[in-house]
């Protein structure tokens, strides 16, 4: 319960947050070009919390449903207009200034994301080193013939400082579909270029299972099989496992550590499993067979445990990369930039059947890995907001009436034949809009689900 508890709390702050700067950007625009702002809402549906300042004709809101939020301005189009307020009215403003206020919201978000991004780097980024810890036989990096204890230095002519940026500089360069050379120091400190074809990048899904698909595994925490985490109703738990056992060995095979706990639950879908633990210093037997699930298309088992984390495990393999506060801007800017670029191109690798769908997120998704970077610190969880944000504002320049990028495909229409284009036909378009939101939502839902259930 705490750990839900948690989850429900780290997705409001990062909803709350991440709302308030979009329709922040909405706001501070157009009040600067003379429009006047009616309400600023952060949430939709009834108001829980309404205030006005002095002197201020704005009405701010917190309101009941926090999965978006809204600027009302003073519009013809949806109420009567004084006579005297009529040159504050949104609709009576030039193109160029109706334009920057759509714009702002989705440039507020990046904005948003640059400047934390930017904090991180000054104060200190921290991860894991860029070193290869093993490759698996057979697999397009073992072709290319990376070995443990390899030091990537650069992917693609782009300085990798830590392995979450190997990642992301392989991923980016997988979706070029180009040889991939890669700079190395091998165990002996000789420095390589390592070579990955681009016709076998190309065909790997930019998945959560990128880097395993590659082949390629960095230096890992030394995890013992000990029982941290317990799915409610899963084979584990209805076997009598317990948080704290010890898994010493399956079907008389020892353990060595998790990662050979995974293996062998794995490689037994739907078998009855003999494990021997140890609880509190006593040991027991406890019978447990694996449930099946496809994935990568073969069939492989899962009991629903996770695994319990050494305190301070990670203290002597991390490491903290740090900018000056020139350097963390470009870089900062670079990495959104980077950022956006590779989300757009997953996006169209989706809508071509290239990419998984597995690669979208509902509010379920987004809460479970809310809660998850909270419980792993503070940088963690204002990373995820700063990834998030570059998505918010990426899903709201979707050319897709009802969002801001609808409006600014209407405006661009508009900019070439000389007039708005006709209300009823925006109407209709915001129908059908909202009509392949509520599909694509429904879609994601369906993903996620489907994730949590196994």
């Amino acid at each position: 319960m705490p750990a839900l508890v948690n989850t429900i709390l780290a997705f409001l702050v990062a909803i709350l947050i991440l709302v308030t700067v979009h329709e922040f950007g909405h706001f501070w625009v157009a009040r600067r070009l003379g429009v006047k702002v009616l309400r600023f809402s952060v949430g939709f549906g009834r108001p829980l919390l309404t205030w006005r300042r002095r002197r201020d004709p704005t009405e701010y809101v917190i309101a009941a449903i926090p999965l978006g939020g809204y600027v009302k301005m003073l519009d013809e189009r949806e109420e009567p207009v004084p006579a005297a307020e009529l040159g504050q009215s949104f609709n009576r403003q030039r193109l160029w200034k109706r334009t920057l206020i759509v714009l702002a919201g989705p440039v507020a978000n990046f904005l948003f994301a640059i400047l934390i991004y930017w904090l991180v780097l000054v104060s200190g980024e921290s991860g894991l080193p860029p070193e290869v810890g093993a490759v698996a036989p057979n697999s397009v990096a073992a072709a290319a013939g990376f070995l443990p204890g390899d030091h990537i230095d650069s992917v693609g002519e782009r300085a990798t400082p830590t392995w979450s940026a190997v990642w992301f500089r392989l991923m980016a360069g997988a979706l070029d579909g180009k040889d991939l050379p890669v700079e190395v120091q091998d165990s002996r400190g000789q420095s390589l270029t390592r070579v990955i074809p681009g016709d076998q990048l190309r065909g790997l899904d930019p998945g959560r299972a990128f880097l395993a698909n590659v082949g390629l595994q960095g230096l890992s925490i030394p995890l013992p099989a000990v029982i941290g985490e317990l799915v409610p109703g899963d084979p584990a738990e209805r076997a009598g496992l317990q948080l704290g056992d010890r898994i010493i060995a399956v079907d008389a095979e020892p353990v060595a550590d998790w990662i050979a706990l995974v293996a062998a639950i794995k490689r037994s879908p739907d078998q009855p499993l003999l494990l021997e633990i140890d609880r509190d210093g006593q040991v027991l037997t406890v019978d447990l067979v694996p449930a099946g699930r496809d994935e990568g298309g073969e069939r492989v088992g899962r009991i629903g445990a996770g695994v319990q984390w050494p305190e301070d495990g990670a203290d002597d393999l991390g490491i903290t990369v740090r900018y000056g506060p020139i350097a963390a801007l470009g870089e900062a800017t670079w990495r959104v930039t980077d950022l956006s670029v590779l989300t757009l191109r997953i996006i169209g690798r989706m809508l071509v059947g290239r990419a998984s769908v597995d690669n979208i997120s509902s509010p379920i998704g987004i809460a479970d890995t809310a809660g998850k970077t909270a419980s792993f610190g503070l940088e963690a969880f204002v990373k995820f907001l700063a990834m998030l944000s570059v998505s918010l504002g990426l899903l709201n320049l979707l050319p897709i009436p009802i969002l801001d990028g609808g409006h600014l495909m209407f405006f661009a229409i508009e900019g070439v034949i000389g007039r708005p284009v006709p209300e009823a036909v925006q109407a209709r378009s915001q129908q059908i809009g909202l009509a392949l939101l509520l599909s694509l939502m429904t879609l994601a839902f369906y993903v996620d689900i489907a994730r949590l259930l196994g």
